[in-house]
C-alpha cells in the first residue's frame, strides 16, 4: 500500500463518520437550535392522524400540516422524517406606531363583519387559543402596540410600517394581496396613531389649523334606511363593557350598538391608536363662529323633535337641540368640534350689513353680488339708474327663522328683497321728475326708510337706512345735459359760498392781524391809555382850576370893582373935604392974610406939593442945595429961596429968609404934609386888596388830604 493511501483512507473514513453523524443528528435526531431573536415555525409532514380536513390551515389534533406552537429559543429535536422547522424573526413594533393583524385560519366572518373578532390569545402569540377561542380568519379588529411579539407566522400575518412578516406559501396571488393592503395603510398612515393637534395634515397634505377628526367606521352593522349618520354610542366611562374610549376599542364599540358609517362623534385634540382597517379618519377644521355671527344649525341626526315656534308661524319648523331639524337656538360665538357631515351650520351675520344695488360692487359678505343698479321711469319720460344700499340687521334669536324660512340670507337677498325694493323706488320714481328725484333725494331717503321697516320686519329682518346714490344718465345725453345744468347751477352757488367765505377769512384774518399788532404793541398801547387817563385826569385838574382861576378873577374883579369904588367915593369925599376945607381954609386965608393972592399962592403950593408925589421926591434931599448963607450965618434953602421968589413976584411982599417963619408960612408947610398924609387911604385900599386876593388863593390851594380832581 501506498502511503498516499495510508493517509488517504483515514481522512475519508473522518469524513463519512462525520456525514452520518451529522445526517443522524441533525436530519434522523432533528436537532434544531433557535436563536434568541428567532422562533421555529414546525411544519408535520405526515401523521397517523391524517390530514387537515374541513379547510383548516393549522393542526390542532396532531394532524399533518402547520402546527399551532412554535419553537421559542435553546435545542430542540424535530426529526426531519417527520417535521419541517422554518426560522422566523420576532417582530417587533417600534415606539409609537401599530402592526396590524391577519389570521389565516379561524371561523370565517359573517355577513355584517369585515375584521375578526377580538378573542383571549395572548395578542395572537396563542394560536391554540385564539382558534380554540372562536378566532376568525381574515383582517383583525385588534392591533398591536408596541413591543416584540413571537408569532406563528404560518397562522397570522403581520403588517408593520417597516416589514411585512409571514411565511409564503408559495402563492403569488396571498403575497400580491398582502403587499397591496400593507401599501394601503402606509397611504394613510396608519401605522402610526392618530394625532389630532395644531397643523395635522389632512388626505391632501395641507396643514389645518384647529384640526378635529370625522370618522368613519368599516365594521359592525349597517344603518336603518334613511339614516345617513351613526348615533352616538360606549361615550360612558363608567361603563368598561361598552365604552370604547373614541373608536381605540372596537369590540366594545360593537359592544355598545354601534353601526357602521360615518359617526356622529368626532375626535378631538389628543393621540388616539385606532384601527385604520376598523375605522378611517377625515381631518377637517373645526367650526369657528366669528363675533357678529350666530350659528344656525340644521342637524341630519336625531329624534323626531317637537315644532316649539308660535301657532301664527307658518313658515316651518323649529326644534330643540339635538332632535332632527332646525335648532331653535343658533349657536353663539366661539369654537366648535361640530361634524359638518351630520348637518348644516349656517353662520348668520348678527352685526349690521350693508347690501349695494351696485353693479361691480359687493359688500362684505358677498350676498348682493348679484343686484345691480334699479332702473326708474320719471314722470317727465327720463330712465335714470338709481343705486343705493341698505343697511341691514338680524337679530341672533331670529336668525333660525330666517333660515328656516329661506335656506341662507343670499338666497332671501336674490328671491326677496331685490324684487320688493326694485319695485318700491320704481314706484316712487314714476311719482316724481327727473329734478325732483335729484333735488328730493334726501326726503326719500327718509321716507324709504320709514315705510321699507314694515316690509323687511315681515321677514324677520331689521331694516336701519335706506342709502340713496346720485341718479346716473346711463347713456341718455339729455339727462347728462340736464345733471350738467344743475352742477353749473351748484358750482355757481358754491363759488359765491366760496367767495363769502373767502371774504369773511379776509375779514377774520384782518382782525387777527390787528389783534397780532395790538397784542405785540400792548406795551405801548397800554402806556399810551395810561398817559390818555393822565392827560384827561391833568385837563380835568386844569379845568378846575381854570374853573377855580376864573372864580379867583371874578373874586380879584369884583374887589378891584369894589376898590375903584371905594376909591372914587374916597376920592370924592376927599375932593369934598378939600374943597370944604379948601374954600374954609381960603376964606381964612383971605381973611388972615387980607386976599385973594393968598389963594393963589395956595394953589400954586397946592400943585407944587403933588408935583413932589407925583415925582416921588424926597422931602429931605439926599443932596441938599445951598444957596449961600444969610446974614445969621444960617444956610439958603432952594425950596425957601423959590418959595420966596414966588412969593415976592406974584404978591410984591418981600420975605427975607432969615425972618422967624409968619404964620402963613406954618399954614402952607401944614397943608403940604397933610397933602401927604392922604397916601396912607391908598395904603389902606391895598391892604384891602391884599386881603381879597389871600382869600382867592385861598379858596383854590385844595385842602389836606383832597386831590385837584376832587376839588
Amino acid at each position: 500500500m501506498s502511503k498516499f493511501e495510508q493517509f488517504a483512507i483515514p481522512i475519508i473514513l473522518i469524513i463519512v463518520g462525520l456525514i452520518i453523524l451529522y445526517i443522524l443528528i441533525f436530519k434522523i435526531l432533528g436537532l434544531r437550535i433557535i436563536g434568541t431573536n428567532e422562533i421555529g415555525v414546525v411544519e408535520k409532514w405526515w401523521s397517523p392522524k391524517g390530514n387537515l380536513k374541513d379547510g383548516k390551515f393549522i393542526a390542532l389534533n396532531g394532524e399533518a400540516g402547520f402546527q399551532p406552537n412554535v419553537l421559542r429559543t435553546g435545542i430542540h429535536f424535530k426529526s426531519c422524517l417527520i417535521y419541517k422547522v422554518e426560522k422566523c424573526p420576532l417582530v417587533t413594533i417600534p415606539q409609537g406606531q401599530i402592526g396590524y393583524v391577519f389570521a389565516r385560519d379561524g371561523e370565517p366572518l359573517n355577513g355584517t363583519q369585515t375584521l375578526g373578532k377580538v378573542v383571549p390569545c395572548a395578542n395572537f402569540q396563542d394560536t391554540r387559543a385564539f382558534l380554540a377561542n372562536g378566532g376568525q380568519k381574515g383582517p383583525q379588529r385588534s392591533i398591536l402596540r408596541e413591543g416584540t411579539y413571537a408569532f406563528n407566522l404560518s397562522a397570522f400575518i403581520i403588517l408593520t410600517e417597516a416589514t411585512d412578516y409571514y411565511i409564503s406559501i408559495g402563492n403569488n396571488l396571498e403575497a400580491q394581496q398582502i403587499k397591496r393592503m400593507s401599501e394601503d395603510l402606509r397611504a394613510q398612515n396608519g401605522f402610526r396613531p392618530v394625532v389630532i393637534r395644531e397643523g395635522t395634515k389632512n388626505a391632501a397634505g395641507e396643514h389645518i389649523k384647529d384640526p378635529m377628526g370625522i370618522v368613519t367606521v368599516q365594521d359592525g352593522p349597517s344603518l336603518s334606511n334613511g339614516e345617513i349618520i351613526a348615533p352616538v354610542v360606549g361615550d360612558d366611562p363608567s361603563n368598561p363593557e361598552t365604552y370604547h374610549n373614541n373608536f381605540q376599542n372596537p369590540e366594545a364599540f360593537l359592544k355598545a350598538g354601534g353601526y357602521r358609517g360615518k359617526q356622529y362623534q368626532v375626535i378631538s385634540d389628543g393621540t388616539f391608536f385606532i384601527n385604520r382597517l376598523f375605522a378611517t379618519i377625515d381631518i377637517i377644521p373645526k367650526t369657528i363662529i366669528p363675533v357678529g355671527f350666530a350659528g344656525v344649525v340644521t342637524s341630519f341626526v336625531g329624534k323626531k323633535g317637537v315644532d316649539i315656534t308660535d301657532i301664527n308661524y307658518t313658515h316651518g319648523e323649529l326644534v330643540e337641540e339635538g332632535c332632527k331639524g332646525i335648532w331653535a337656538n343658533p349657536l353663539k360665538p366661539g369654537k366648535y368640534a361640530y361634524n359638518l357631515s351630520a348637518g348644516i351650520l349656517t353662520q348668520v351675520p348678527t352685526t349690521n350689513f350693508i347690501l349695494k344695488w351696485v353693479q361691480n360692487e359687493v359688500g362684505g359678505h358677498k350676498f348682493d353680488e348679484n343686484l345691480k343698479e334699479v332702473t326708474l321711469i320719471t314722470r317727465d319720460a327720463f330712465e335714470p339708474t338709481l343705486p343705493l344700499s341698505v343697511v341691514v340687521h338680524i337679530d341672533y334669536k331670529k336668525a333660525p327663522l330666517v333660515i328656516q324660512r329661506f335656506g341662507d340670507i343670499k338666497r332671501l337677498v336674490d328671491q326677496t328683497l331685490d324684487p320688493m325694493v326694485s319695485s318700491y323706488f320704481k314706484n316712487i320714481g314714476q311719482t316724481m321728475t327727473l329734478i325732483e328725484l335729484i333735488q328730493n333725494r334726501s326726503e326719500i331717503q327718509k321716507q324709504s326708510t320709514e315705510e321699507m321697516k314694515a316690509k323687511f320686519q315681515n321677514y324677520n329682518l331689521e331694516l336701519e337706512e335706506v342709502l340713496i346714490g346720485t341718479p346716473s344718465a346711463n347713456g341718455d345725453n339729455k339727462i347728462e345735459e340736464i345733471l350738467k345744468q344743475l352742477s353749473d347751477r351748484q358750482l355757481a352757488k358754491e363759488k359765491i359760498e366760496t367767495y363769502n367765505s373767502q371774504m369773511k377769512a379776509s375779514e377774520k384774518e384782518k382782525e387777527l392781524k390787528e389783534f397780532q399788532a395790538k397784542a405785540e404793541q400792548q406795551s405801548d398801547l397800554t402806556k399810551s391809555e395810561t398817559n390818555i387817563k393822565i392827560q384827561d385826569n391833568i385837563g380835568r385838574a386844569e379845568l378846575q382850576k381854570a374853573k377855580q382861576d376864573a372864580e379867583r378873577q371874578k373874586t380879584l374883579a369884583d374887589a378891584e370893582s369894589y376898590k375903584v369904588k371905594r376909591l372914587a367915593e374916597a376920592e370924592a369925599e376927599m375932593k369934598a373935604r378939600l374943597g370944604i376945607a379948601q374954600a374954609i381954609a381960603t376964606k381964612e386965608q383971605v381973611n388972615a392974610y387980607g386976599g385973594p393972592q393968598y389963594q393963589v399962592i395956595q394953589d400954586v403950593m397946592t400943585k407944587f406939593t403933588d408935583a413932589i408925589k407925583e415925582g416921588k421926591i424926597n422931602i429931605v434931599p439926599n443932596n441938599v442945595v445951598s444957596m449961600g448963607q444969610t446974614e445969621n450965618g444960617g444956610n439958603v434953602n432952594a425950596v425957601e429961596s423959590l418959595l420966596a421968589v414966588l412969593l415976592s413976584e406974584k404978591l410984591g411982599v418981600d420975605f427975607k429968609i432969615n425972618t422967624e417963619e409968619n404964620d402963613f408960612v406954618k399954614k402952607m408947610k401944614e397943608d403940604i404934609y397933610k397933602k401927604m398924609n392922604e397916601e396912607k387911604i391908598d395904603d389902606s385900599l391895598k391892604s384891602k386888596e391884599d386881603e381879597v386876593k389871600e382869600k382867592s388863593e385861598q379858596s383854590i390851594k385844595p385842602k389836606e388830604g383832597q386831590t385837584i380832581k376832587d376839588n
